[in-house]
């Protein structure tokens, strides 16, 4: 079987290649990713018209964050009984389908308890898609995988920042409901050319069968997959705290609510940009230390000047957030991947990573708001996020090269021995 992504380089070998398109599977791809944080993202510039409208506190607003990314988590962890069930193609299909009709629902739903269930609904088909893309990625772009995912991290982060930076705006002619609401249109477009692309697509149902004798591995035993989860953790925490709570922020700081919109739509638009860098130029790092390192610098300064002199210097904030969280997010799956050379292994590592990574995250939104409503101010969140980069750095400075290659083999080592002790 030929990965699809030998046909980008004009692969000799004609007989075997799969139908599916490899430039139309990325638009697909890029398509899809586009929808997976408009649900979330575009809560924060409206938070002060929700909590007029519904009475909620900021504590809720905080776990019309949390849920999606915890359940997020959750899909993730069970990636293998929805592997079995959907399968990849099938599953992604309809995570997304569920994604929109959540969006769509928050039209006929505009209440605090609405606004929970829809948010909840978007977690479960977030967490469908998220959880199977990385195996898909991995089985039909093969040594290409890295640019792939550095291409979806990229749709996702501008999804947010298209639904950051148009909802203020939309709000004034579509009201916060219809705004949220919009968000099902895109995701039905998406589903469309998706189930186009991926029809022919290789999948786990065409994948090779396991070896005789082996057994999947439990990643939980590894301190290594705990290592991860925690950075991709942090990482993600970093970003969905910004997209929550940057607007509120700013406008508690007595900006109004043009600016606030702004400074997140400024924020949103350098990590988009960054986040498509890293889908270009990340095959040129083979060690990924270097820009992990860099990326976590700068995420810790950029939440130090947040505490320090958010006003002043707002922008060089934005920008330095932007950066930083623009190589962060996507270089996180891309090293998780990079331990596991087998494609459906590679998914599954990834999303045992992802899910508890997901489920760390989700906490991070939901304590600020909890710090919001207690203290009226967010900038001690701002402080424990930069030590929390800062130290996340000692992590990072061990993913080798080398270290994935070890990882590799222990995981198929102790995989084929539980097996054959299994069968004996």
């Amino acid at each position: 079987m030929i990965p699809a992504y030998h046909l980008l380089k004009g692969h000799p070998m004609t007989t075997r290649i799969a139908k599916a398109s490899p430039a139309l599977l990325l638009v697909a791809i890029f398509l899809i990713s586009l929808n997976l944080r408009p649900a979330v993202a575009a809560i924060g510039p409206l938070v002060s018209q929700i909590l007029g409208d519904t009475g909620v506190n900021s504590t809720i607003i905080g776990f019309l964050t949390m849920i999606p990314v915890f359940l997020m988590g959750i899909g993730a962890i069970y990636v293998r009984q929805l592997r079995a069930a959907l399968g990849e193609r099938g599953g992604i299909t309809l995570g997304a389908l569920i994604i929109a009709l959540s969006c769509a629902a928050r039209m006929w739903l505009p209440t605090g308890a609405g606004l929970l269930v829809t948010a909840a609904g978007a977690g479960i088909g977030i967490a469908v898609v998220q959880s199977l893309m990385p195996g898909f990625a991995k089985r039909n772009f093969g040594a290409a995988t890295g640019r792939v995912i550095g291409l979806y991290s990229t749709g996702i982060v501008a999804g947010a920042c298209i639904a950051a930076g148009t909802a203020a705006g939309l709000a004034s002619s579509l009201d916060w409901t219809g705004t949220l609401a919009a968000w099902g249109l895109p995701a039905v477009l998406a589903v469309l050319i998706w189930a186009m692309a991926a029809r022919n697509a290789d999948s786990e149902r065409t994948a090779p069968a396991p070896a005789a004798g082996t057994t999947p591995p439990q990643f939980w035993r590894s301190a290594r997959c705990w290592s991860l989860m925690l950075f991709f953790g942090v990482g993600t925490g970093a970003f969905m705290l910004v997209m929550a709570w940057i607007p509120p922020f700013y406008l508690e700081q007595g900006q109004d609510q043009g600016t606030a919109g702004l400074l997140l739509s400024v924020l949103t638009v350098i990590e988009a940009a960054t986040a498509l860098g890293v889908a270009a130029f990340i095959h040129h790092f083979p060690d990924r230390r270097g820009p992990l390192v860099l990326a976590l610098i700068l995420t810790a300064l950029g939440f130090g000047v947040l505490y320090i002199s958010p006003i002043d210097m707002s922008f060089l904030a934005m920008a330095l957030l932007g950066v930083g969280i623009g190589i962060l997010f996507p270089l996180s799956i891309i090293v998780a991947i990079d331990h596991v050379d087998d494609p459906t292994t590679a998914g599954n590592f990834t999303s045992f990573v992802q899910g508890g990574g997901y489920i760390l995250a989700s906490f991070v939104p939901l304590s600020a708001g909890a710090v919001r409503d207690a203290m009226s101010d967010l900038s001690n969140v701002w402080l424990v996020m930069a030590a929390g980069s800062l130290l996340m750095i000692f992590l990072a400075v061990r993913y080798s090269p080398e270290s994935y290659k070890r990882f590799s083999t222990m995981l198929r080592s102790v995989s084929l021995d539980r097996g054959l002790r299994a069968a004996g």
